[in-house]
């Protein structure tokens, strides 16, 4: 029976929640806790190229930064690189590999994984030679096992073999194998492959911890686990039971107080805050084969429960496998650029009073003296979503730009025979063509930090929330002022009211901005009339 090597990579598969940003003195007891254990692998993050947004010291792992800290010398230090970031680079991959990668004997990382797809295996292989070449133990990680045939995993283990590296592993990324998945992966990949095999589980199902003792009872020799299960999306196996679990094979882990300790001091209050784990909607997301960084952006944007269940049908449908980041845009996603849309809101808006309506609790409470003021004043009706409850009839536009949201909506925004507005530059063709392309009227968007920039067929918003491009298309069309309704806030502790205020107050602060009045109640800081005396 061979010995079980643990890898321990909460500071990577962790980062997905914090930006892989980890306190330095957590980091510190972390690695403390895991040698008192006798946990000799750890992962200490990514290797990355810089990125233009912020992410944390454990995206890019630096040996600066591994040299920072008092690491005793029976632990082995790795990374992760993202293998598409090598083999998309514009030079070749002998030097993209030495931008990241020192010879070993300058460096405190002993080992490196490489994490890819399997068209991208093969290229992958060819960096994972170089990398043994500079004295690293290094493994190849193929991603989305599940998205795989026999042939193609047989063929991976026969490449692997090949390229003589030192370790493959496999990845259930999608969180939906079981264990007999698991039983056929490994066998198939042993028919050619007879080296060290490993196995990376998520826990959608809540089969992760499972899934890797099957695997370890059909020949498996390296597994992965993170502490309270902390990964991306519904999380991994959680090192506290997998220790457990090895202590029948030829692994001997001492008292694991000290990681305990570490949990109720570190981990617990990280878990409040961020809440990973299994539930419904990553099951279901594991059902589905749907990539699990569309569920947690969904939860981060606040959708609703009908709006996520919707969500996830939409991209069931859609064949969200593998991650779009083009679908996906909350605040915190990367700057957009700016593209030029193929509409200008000034032939149906110019002149005219706009009004702006979501689906805040107070609209109900004020609907029939919304829609006689509609009848009789006749304002350009701009829907932010279609679950308002306005009468339908008197709604003249809807607006639409976050492509996950949109998914949700889409449905019900079929059903009505108005004009969209949404920019097409940012949404796949598969998202188009469910909609009537003839009612689509093309506003372009970018995203720009901390300002509106309003042109006459596109802008530039600070965050991509459906609020700031209606604001900004109201605001291109000339509108004679902005009236808003059912925008009730979130209350005062909620983070989004702070984001959508920020919003208003950065419109505001724009030269071209039109006047804004609510005519609900708001505990935003615009100004507010009541419908009857405006």
């Amino acid at each position: 029976m061979k010995k079980i090597n643990l890898i321990e990579c909460t500071l990577r598969d962790g980062g997905y929640y914090n930006n892989w940003d980890f306190d330095r003195r957590l980091v510190q007891n972390y690695i403390n806790s895991l040698n008192s254990i006798g946990i000799k692998y750890i992962e200490m993050g990514f290797r990355s190229f810089q990125s233009k947004d912020f992410k944390g010291p454990n995206w890019y792992t630096t040996d600066s930064y591994i040299k920072s800290f008092k690491i005793p010398k029976k632990i082995k230090i790795g990374v992760m690189v993202n293998a598409y970031e090598i083999i998309s680079h514009k030079n070749n991959l002998k030097k993209t590999t030495d931008k990241l990668f020192v010879s070993k004997k300058h460096s405190r990382v002993d080992f490196v994984r490489l994490a890819c797809h399997y068209n991208e295996l093969q290229k992958t292989l060819e960096v994972a030679k170089i990398l043994i070449k500079k004295g690293y133990q290094t493994a190849v990680n193929l991603m989305q096992i599940t998205e795989r045939s026999n042939k193609e995993i047989l063929d991976a283990g026969k490449l692997a073999r090949e390229a003589k590296i030192n370790i493959l592993y496999f990845a259930d990324s999608l969180g939906s194998m079981n264990n007999k998945h698991i039983e056929n992966v490994v066998q198939t990949l042993n028919k050619n492959w007879k080296g060290d095999l490993g196995i990376h589980t998520h826990n959608n199902l809540g089969l992760a911890l499972s899934n890797t003792v099957v695997a370890i009872k059909e020949g498996v020799n390296w597994v992965d686990s993170t502490v309270m299960g902390m990964g991306r999306g519904a999380g991994n196996a959680q090192t506290e039971y997998l220790i457990l679990e090895l202590e029948k094979y030829k692994n001997k882990f001492k008292n694991n107080l000290s990681l305990l300790k570490l949990i109720e001091k570190s981990f617990k209050p990280l878990f409040q805050k961020y809440k990973w784990g299994p539930n419904s909607y990553y099951y279901l997301a594991g059902k589905f084969g749907i990539h699990p960084t569309y569920i947690q952006e969904m939860i981060n944007i606040k959708l609703d429960e009908n709006e996520m269940l919707e969500g996830i049908t939409q991209l069931k449908n859609y064949g969200a496998s593998r991650y779009d980041v083009n679908l996906v845009r909350s605040e915190f996603q990367k700057p957009i650029k700016l593209q030029k849309g193929e509409w200008s809101p000034k032939s149906k808006i110019k002149g005219k009073e706009v009004l702006l309506v979501t689906s805040g609790p107070n609209l109900l409470q004020y609907k029939i003296e919304i829609e006689n003021y509609i009848k009789k004043y006749k304002p350009l009706v701009i829907a932010l979503n279609s679950s308002s409850c306005i009468n339908k009839k008197l709604i003249d536009l809807y607006v639409a730009c976050n492509p996950l949201t949109l998914l949700s909506d889409i449905k019900k925004i079929k059903k009505f025979n108005k004009p969209i507005v949404m920019p097409k530059s940012i949404l796949s063709k598969k998202i188009i063509s469910k909609l009537n392309s003839s009612k689509i009227l093309d506003y372009g968007v970018g995203i720009s930090e901390n300002k509106f920039e309003i042109y006459e067929k596109c802008s530039s918003v600070p965050k991509l929330y459906t609020v700031a491009y209606a604001l900004s298309v109201a605001t291109s069309g000339q509108a004679k002022r902005i009236l808003l309704a059912g925008f009730d806030g979130y209350g005062s502790e909620d983070r989004r009211t702070k984001i959508v205020d920020n919003i208003f107050y950065l419109y505001s602060s724009n030269k071209k901005a039109k006047k804004l009045l609510g005519i609900t109640p708001s505990s935003y800081s615009f100004d507010t009339k009541s419908v009857f005396a405006i």
